[in-house]
């Protein structure tokens, strides 16, 4: 539980309870308008009601995923390793059949790969 009482811990707590409270005052000053007449805010009083309840759900899983040691997941590159294979076996294709056609995706491919290198 001392992990949980770190600072960075207490300000996602406070930062919940903060977010919370916001959103069913927001909820609750939506109602009162709408009960003044403004139709518009009838949808407010419940959209803001299920703001806090993600919050809720998302620190909930945030506490659990801390507790049972849950690393968050880098996105995986997905390699294709025939790729480069293919594509040339394309590129061939396209000059026997029409030699400005595969000067241009040539020309595209070279594009691409140097964008990749500033990434």
């Amino acid at each position: 539980m001392r992990r949980f009482l770190t600072p960075g811990w207490l300000g996602l707590h406070a930062l919940a309870i903060v977010l919370c409270a916001s959103f069913l005052g927001f909820g609750w000053w939506q109602y009162d308008r709408a009960q003044a007449g403004n139709d518009r805010s009838w949808a407010y009083t419940f959209e803001w009601p299920i703001f806090a309840i993600f919050v809720i759900v998302m620190w909930i899983k945030m506490i659990r995923d801390e507790r049972d040691g849950v690393e968050p997941q880098a996105p995986r590159v997905i390699e294709e390793p025939a790729e480069a294979a293919v594509k040339r076996e394309i590129i061939r294709r396209q000059e026997e059949e029409d030699p400005a056609l595969a000067a241009y995706n040539r020309y595209l491919a070279r594009l691409n790969s140097e964008s990749h290198r500033r990434d």
